[in-house]
């Protein structure tokens, strides 16, 4: 043993023997080319991910006669920002795209701040083998993954709660969903009980116990949560199309989804244009405040996801 090692506690040696092997290991062929190989790959997959939304970044500020001609590609051609214009200031220049984006923005808070709390209201009871009514309670949300009332019978019941036309009847049919509920449950499931014991004993109640020690040990899932809660709101055009009549309650994904289907209702020499690039400037639009909130929560996403859905 060298005199470093008998001068150091032996938590110091233990350290020094890790990183002298860590060492060995980077300095070997093996580990060099895995590096390498690794590093390439990564590389691959990401220009790959990539390459679609950048392409359409580049056609969306690219002019109709690139685009017909096909010579499009990751830099713009003929570089113009008529079609984002068009589409923000309306048919009429009354801006109605802002308001869409405005009620998008309140449908998407709304919605998944609620969903989050009746997900982990209803997750967090699931978890608890102990309670003699999950035996029956299991089953019966798992069954609602497979079967429900279908189409007519949602509409009906819209109507019949007097939800049509208002931002309940856009958020409550989207409230929970099952699937996130039992990654959640699994989730629940590996938070330690001696934890949960030692907060009875101190005096808490159920949800006290839930709010001031499961609630914080699982930022994982429920930051993983809200994103998923967040982008199914926020692209969500389909319960508008049914329950939103009114056209100043429209979500951006339906108004955008409109104009796609329509080509802009134009008439003008523009329009030709509008039809060229109107697609890519809609999804652009569509997935740039997504892209913006991910980087915020995407240190939690893997680890939520593998803790979520794996129960060991």
């Amino acid at each position: 043993m060298s005199n470093l090692e008998k001068s150091t506690p032996e938590f110091k040696v233990e350290e020094i023997h890790i990183h002298n092997r860590k060492n060995k290991i980077k300095e070997s062929t093996g580990y060099k080319v895995f590096t390498v190989v690794n590093t390439i790959i990564m590389i691959l997959i990401a220009f790959a991910t990539l390459y679609p939304f950048l392409y359409l970044v580049s056609q969306s500020f690219s002019s109709k006669e690139a685009i017909i001609a096909g010579h499009t590609s990751l830099i713009p051609k003929g570089f113009n920002i008529d079609t984002y214009i068009y589409v923000i200031k309306g048919q009429h220049n009354n801006y109605e795209f802002l308001r869409y984006y405005g009620n998008t923005i309140l449908y998407t808070v709304i919605g998944t701040v609620l969903s989050l709390f009746f997900s982990c209201m209803l997750a967090y009871p699931l978890s608890k083998n102990k309670l003699k009514i999950n035996r029956f309670l299991s089953p019966f949300v798992i069954f609602t993954m497979y079967f429900g009332g279908g189409l007519i019978a949602n509409y009906v019941l819209i109507l019949k709660l007097e939800l049509k036309d208002t931002m309940w009847g856009f958020i409550l049919p989207m409230l929970i969903s099952t699937y996130y509920v039992i990654l959640m449950r699994s989730f629940f499931m590996n938070i330690p009980k001696d934890l949960e014991e030692a907060g009875e004993i101190d005096g808490l109640n159920k949800f006290g116990v839930f709010w001031h020690i499961a609630r914080p040990l699982s930022t994982p899932i429920i930051a993983t949560m809200t994103l998923f809660y967040a982008v199914m709101y926020w692209n969500n055009w389909f319960n508008a199309k049914l329950y939103l009549q009114d056209k100043k309650k429209w979500p951006v994904a339906y108004y955008l989804q409109t104009i796609i289907r329509g080509g802009g209702g134009a008439s003008d020499p523009d329009a030709e244009q509008m039809s060229a690039n109107i697609k890519s400037c809609a999804m652009v639009l569509t997935v740039l405040p997504i892209i913006c909130v991910y980087p915020f929560i995407q240190r939690y996403y893997v680890q939520g996801m593998m803790l979520g859905g794996v129960k060991e």
